[in-house]
């Protein structure tokens, strides 16, 4: 990286400069799920039984977001030792309360 004289930088760039030099913070709001794809486990998070899992993989498979030898292994594992085996609940709330949006 290379350094900058601060003059020429506050020459070619006032307003970043200003920025850069105020006294007060500048706050920054980041959406961090701006283009988020939930994956198969953040649907099953929100499945309150296992005949729900199994229709979200269905569903899932169908569309082609997941392949069949996932499908099956998740299926098996659903049958074997439940659906929070995989994932827990995620009830209401979640992710306002874990990213602090909204």
């Amino acid at each position: 990286m290379s350094e900058w004289d601060v003059e020429d930088f506050r020459r070619l760039f006032p307003a970043l400069y200003e920025e850069m030099t105020r006294s007060k913070p500048i706050k920054v709001k980041v959406d961090v799920l701006r283009g988020y794809t939930p994956t198969v486990t953040d649907y099953l998070a929100r499945c309150p039984d296992e005949e729900s899992a199994l229709e979200v993989i269905d569903y899932l498979e169908r569309r082609g977001e997941i392949g069949p030898e996932q499908a099956n292994e998740l299926r098996e594992r659903i049958r074997r030792e439940g659906v929070r085996s995989i994932v827990e609940m995620r009830e209401e709330g979640y992710y306002l309360r874990k990213y602090g949006t909204g």
